[in-house]
């Protein structure tokens, strides 16, 4: 049964391209592993549902004409 992950790559990648040791890896959370390999990060918060907002607010979908005459 496959879980998704590619342990061999992501075991590869911890010790020989970080260099860290088995016991280090194996420590990392999955998300300070992803942060290590520079994956996924751009830097950016998410889009809340107060960003939403505000994006809204500033550009409003325009309404359709709909008198055809």
């Amino acid at each position: 049964m496959s879980d998704g992950f590619d342990w061999p790559a992501l075991i590869r990648a911890g010790l020989q391209g970080l260099g860290l040791t088995p016991d280090a890896f194996w420590a990392l959370t999955p998300a300070e592993l992803q942060l290590m390999l520079g994956a996924g990060g751009s830097g950016t918060a998410p889009l809340l549902s107060e960003g939403l907002e505000a994006l809204m607010a500033a550009y409003p979908d325009k309404q359709k004409d709909h008198d055809h005459g």
